[in-house]
């Protein structure tokens, strides 16, 4: 019994031995010689390429361009001759305090509200087009943050998108959020797959960078589709 499992240890280190000396002497001597070097058999080079790729998470992006942009949203709040209440945002659009919102927010006659920051700044209507649903109102600050308009020219179907407006709770507003993606877009509206209820009239559309895209009307079926950006960039004398 001893004898076979040295002859096996023999054998082991034999073997070893021999391919080690095989690879490396006998294997090189034979390629370098003119009959191996003719038919190439000497072992083909390996190459490494390193590759390195930087994902961006989809969440992180969403969240930083809501922090982007958070301050440029205000809350419109209105009481009607009729005594119901309306109530919905509007955007900053310059720094002086020209601000955007949805004509339905401020009908003539109504007593209205806008709030920025926990501000209730004084304001005044300049203009409203009831066919487009829009309304232009400056409200009494200066130096206010503003964001940029998104190119309209090449926006997506299927593009991740988010809506940021103003909610009222016992009359305190607060800041909420919604995304989805265009559905369907033309010259006339931008449609999402988001769904809302009618308190988030008037809020701003953005792209995941945080432009502006347009301002939310909601349907009776609660579809957001928004007034697209040059509606907008015309309404307002841009």
């Amino acid at each position: 019994m001893l004898k076979n499992i040295l002859k096996i240890i023999a054998i082991f280190v034999i073997g070893t031995v021999g391919g080690i000396f095989a690879d490396q002497i006998l294997w090189p001597y034979f390629i370098e010689k003119p009959l191996f070097y003719k038919y190439r058999l000497e072992r083909a080079p390996v190459y490494v390429t390193e590759i390195k790729e930087t994902t961006i998470e989809e969440n992180v992006a969403l969240t930083n361009a809501v922090e982007k942009v958070e301050k440029v949203v205000v809350g419109v709040r209105t009481k009607l001759k009729t005594g119901k209440i309306v109530e919905g945002s509007g955007i900053i659009i310059t720094s002086d305090g020209l601000v955007v919102t949805s004509a339905e927010l401020v009908p003539q006659g109504g007593d209205t509200k806008i709030f920025w920051e926990g501000k209730n700044p004084s304001f005044q209507i300049l203009k409203r087009d009831l066919k487009e649903n829009l309304a232009l109102v400056k409200i009494s600050e200066s130096n206010l943050p503003t964001v940029g308009f998104a190119d309209l020219g090449k926006i997506k179907l299927g593009e991740r998108v988010f809506l940021l407006g103003i909610i009222f709770e016992k009359e305190t507003p607060k800041k909420i959020t919604n995304e989805g993606i265009i559905k369907t877009f033309d010259g006339n509206s931008i449609q999402t797959n988001i769904f809302e209820k009618s308190i988030l009239q008037g809020s701003p559309l953005f792209d995941i960078e945080g432009k502006l895209l347009g301002l939310n009307t909601i349907d009776k079926e609660g579809k957001v589709i928004a007034i697209p950006g040059s509606k907008i960039k015309t309404f307002s004398g841009f």
